[in-house]
């Protein structure tokens, strides 16, 4: 279930796998999107048993309605039943006990956090990178107080350069505006590395302590993988200050 877990700063973190849910193929079986065409009863249950596996109320675990924009949402308390979940693709808050969750399936989980008990996530995909998801969320933790020194970041798995690969035109727009990102596939052909220009987007706001959780997820049965699957469940990371 908890593919890694520990502590960011004066924070903790867990990064999930597929497994140890309910979920039936192809979302087999830790699923814990609800927007993939999974059963919505193997969904509750799949974050009633990842908010345990935490030792957080799963009342106090939220998630975005992710649309690979840049847009960030601060979160001041935990949702009501029956809320909507925040539509953006990054969440900040400075309220102990609030977990915050990124999910994916290939983009790039990102979780920050800091010694005074200020979390962040983004989700960084394609589109996310281009339009610089990564400074926003810095720039919203900012704004609660944090300074970027000392933020400490983790990069969770995503899909290798080796394995995205996209048409020319796309890895130059995308390369023109963060250049870590230019790659190769192990065939020649022009890539995106996406957690290379998470880091390095990361390092240009002034994040000087960045970890990476590196398996690809498409080279990796144990993660889903949209890029390998298309039909898939999605994986979570997620962080939080302990209340």
């Amino acid at each position: 279930m908890l593919l890694r877990s520990g502590v960011l700063a004066a924070a903790r973190f867990a990064v999930t796998d597929r497994l140890g849910g309910v979920s039936a193929a192809p979302y087999d079986a830790l699923n814990l999107a609800d927007h993939v065409g999974d059963a919505p009863p193997a969904v509750a249950e799949n974050r009633e048993r990842l908010a345990a596996a935490l030792g957080v109320p799963s009342s106090q675990v939220v998630y975005m309605s992710q649309v690979h924009g840049a847009d960030v949402a601060v979160v001041e308390a935990s949702p009501a039943d029956g809320d909507a979940a925040p539509v953006a693709d990054a969440m900040v808050t400075d309220r102990p006990g609030l977990a915050l969750a990124v999910l994916t399936a290939d983009c790039v989980p990102v979780l920050l956090a800091d010694g005074g008990g200020r979390v962040g996530v983004a989700h960084a995909g394609r589109k996310g990178v281009a339009r610089d998801v990564v400074g926003a969320v810095v720039a919203a933790l900012g704004r609660l107080g944090a300074e970027p020194a000392d933020l400490s970041a983790l990069v969770g798995p995503a899909v290798c350069g080796a394995c995205y690969e996209v048409p020319e035109a796309m890895r130059a727009e995308v390369g023109a505006s963060v250049p870590a990102a230019r790659a190769e596939t192990r065939d020649g052909t022009p890539s995106l590395d996406l957690p290379a220009a998470v880091e390095s987007q990361l390092r240009r706001c002034g994040v000087a302590t960045v970890d990476r959780v590196a398996p690809c997820t498409a080279e990796t049965p144990a993660l889903f993988s949209y890029r390998r699957d298309r039909a898939t469940g999605r994986f979570a990371g997620v962080v939080w200050a302990p209340a």
